[in-house]
């Protein structure tokens, strides 16, 4: 299993507008590293919502369930999406600050590589992130 984090800005395709769909794909990628990790997505990997520019903090946990074709909303065939269904809502939303703030996360991608919007996470960054939001850190 593979684990990711993608992000969105919250005005435009929030955590409620995502689990009010209850599956739907990930669409408007149009930068290539961020397509090649979707590409690498596969079935039952589990990814971290991400709530970008304003609020910035992880909120909930999703899944993939299909993984990449062709994006429906370009003709070019360059772009691919994923589907994606929530699995939960984080009891504790964890912030940028958080994840800046924590030394087990400094090469984390959301610090590195700030403008990507999909990312992969290691097993422990995934962990450690969960145990933010459940103030549980061995989880």
């Amino acid at each position: 299993m593979n684990y990711w984090l993608v992000k969105s800005e919250p005005g435009t395709y929030s955590w409620d507008d995502f689990t009010a769909l209850g599956r739907d794909h990930w669409d408007g990628v149009r930068n290539y590293q961020a397509r090649n990790n979707m590409k690498a997505m596969k079935v039952s990997d589990k990814v971290l919502f991400y709530h970008s520019v304003k609020d910035k903090e992880v909120v909930g946990i999703a899944e993939v369930v299909k993984e990449h074709y062709q994006d429906p909303t370009t003709e070019d065939t360059r772009w691919v999406v994923v589907d994606l269904v929530p699995v939960e809502k984080l009891p504790k939303t964890v912030t940028l600050e958080q994840v800046k703030a924590d030394e087990r996360l400094t090469d984390i991608a959301l610090v590195k590589q700030s403008r990507l919007s999909v990312m992969p996470l290691k097993k422990e960054e995934f962990d450690i992130i969960l145990g933010l939001a459940y103030d549980d850190e061995s989880k």
